[in-house]
C-alpha cells in the first residue's frame, strides 16, 4: 500500500512539475519575450520602409558611380598640355604664338648678352633661361593669381545660387545670375559653364569641366556636387550651403597656414636674398675684385653655375615651406 502511495505520489509530481516545465518556465526564464523578440527581427519589412531602402540604396549606387567616373576622368586628365595651361592662366594665345615669344625672348636674351659680355657660353645660357624659362614662369604666376581671384569669389557665387534656388529659381537661372554679376575670372568661368551648356551638354558635366579650365580642390568640389545632384537628385541648396561652409573653412585654414608659415618664409627670403646683396655691396667698393665674374670666361661660368644652384636652393626651400592640404 505504502509502495502504491510512493509510486502514485511520485507520478503526480512528475506531472505536475512537467506541466510547470511546459507552461510556466517559459513565462519566467524569459524564453517567450525572446521567442517573440525573434519573430519580430525575422518579421519581413513593410513595403513602404524596403521601397525607402531601396531608393536609399540606389542613390548610393548612383553617387558611388558618379564618383568613380570622375576619378576615371580625372586621372585621364593628369597630362596637361600647353593649350590648356595657356587656358588656365586666362591668356588667348595660341601655342605657335607662345612659341614664337618664347623664340624671341630668347633671340634678344642671347644678342643682348653676347653684345655685353662677349662670352658666347654666358649668352647662350641667359638666352636659354629667357626663351623657356621667363615664359613658364609668366604662365605658372599668372594661372596662380588667377586661381587666387577665383577662389576669393566663389563661395560668394556659390551663397548667390543657394539664395537664389530657395527662392525657387532653377539652377541654371542662378549660374546665370552669378555669371552677370561675379567678378573675374568668375564671370568667364561660369559663363564658358552657360555657354557648354547651351550647345547641348548637361549641366553637371559642364560643371564638371570647370576643373580642367580651373584646377583647384575647390572647382572639383562644386562639379561634383552638382554632377551628383543631376544624376541622383536631392536637396541642392543643402549640399551647396555645405559646399560653401566648406570653401570658407578651407580658406580659413590656408590662412592660418600662411600666418604659420610666415617666419620661414622670411628666413628663406633673407637667406635667398644675402648672395646678390653681398655681390652688390662688394662691386660697390671693389668693383675690379668682383668684376672677374663677367669679365673672365672662368667667371661667367661660375656666375652660370652660381645662378643655377641659388635657384635650385631657392625652390627647395619654397617646396618646404608650402603646404598642401
Amino acid at each position: 500500500m505504502n509502495m502504491q502511495n510512493l509510486a502514485f505520489g511520485f507520478l503526480a509530481a512528475t506531472a505536475v512539475g512537467g506541466l510547470a516545465w511546459v507552461f510556466i518556465y517559459p513565462m519566467l526564464s524569459g524564453e517567450r519575450q525572446a521567442a517573440a523578440r525573434r519573430e519580430l527581427v525575422a518579421k519581413p519589412e513593410p513595403a513602404a520602409r524596403r521601397a525607402d531602402n531601396k531608393t536609399q540604396k540606389s542613390r548610393r549606387e548612383q553617387v558611388e558611380g558618379s564618383l568613380k567616373e570622375l576619378e576615371a576622368r580625372a586621372k585621364e586628365n593628369n597630362k596637361v598640355t600647353l593649350s590648356t595651361r595657356l587656358t588656365q592662366a586666362g591668356l588667348g594665345w595660341s601655342t605657335q604664338q607662345f612659341w614664337i615669344i618664347s623664340g624671341v625672348l630668347g633671340a634678344v636674351a642671347f644678342v643682348a648678352a653676347f653684345l655685353g659680355s662677349g662670352s658666347l657660353p654666358g649668352a647662350i645660357g641667359l638666352g636659354f633661361a629667357a626663351g623657356f624659362g621667363l615664359p613658364r614662369w609668366l604662365l605658372a604666376f599668372l594661372k596662380k593669381r588667377r586661381e587666387k581671384a577665383f577662389l576669393a569669389a566663389l563661395p560668394d557665387a556659390v551663397d548667390v545660387i543657394v539664395r537664389g534656388i530657395k527662392a525657387g529659381l532653377p539652377l541654371f537661372e542662378s549660374i546665370k545670375v552669378v555669371a552677370a554679376d561675379a567678378p573675374e575670372p568668375l564671370r568667364s568661368e561660369f559663363n564658358a559653364i552657360i555657354e557648354t551648356q547651351t550647345i547641348g551638354m548637361p549641366l553637371g558635366e559642364a560643371c564638371t569641366r570647370l576643373y580642367e579650365r580651373m584646377p583647384l580642390p575647390e572647382a572639383n568640389f562644386f562639379g561634383i556636387v552638382i554632377a551628383i545632384q543631376q544624376k541622383s537628385g536631392g536637396n541642392l541648396s543643402e549640399a551647396l550651403g555645405n559646399l560653401s561652409k566648406v570653401l570658407r573653412d578651407r580658406k580659413k585654414m590656408a590662412e592660418k597656414i600662411q600666418a604659420m608659415s610666415m617666419e620661414a618664409k622670411a628666413s628663406a627670403g633673407i637667406i635667398g636674398a644675402l648672395p646678390p646683396i653681398v655681390m652688390i655691396l662688394v662691386y660697390l667698393t671693389t668693383p675690379d675684385y668682383i668684376s672677374l665674374l663677367w669679365t673672365h670666361p672662368t667667371g661667367q661660368l661660375m656666375l652660370v653655375g652660381c645662378v643655377i644652384w641659388m635657384s635650385i636652393g631657392i625652390m627647395v626651400m619654397k617646396k618646404m615651406i608650402n603646404f598642401d592640404f
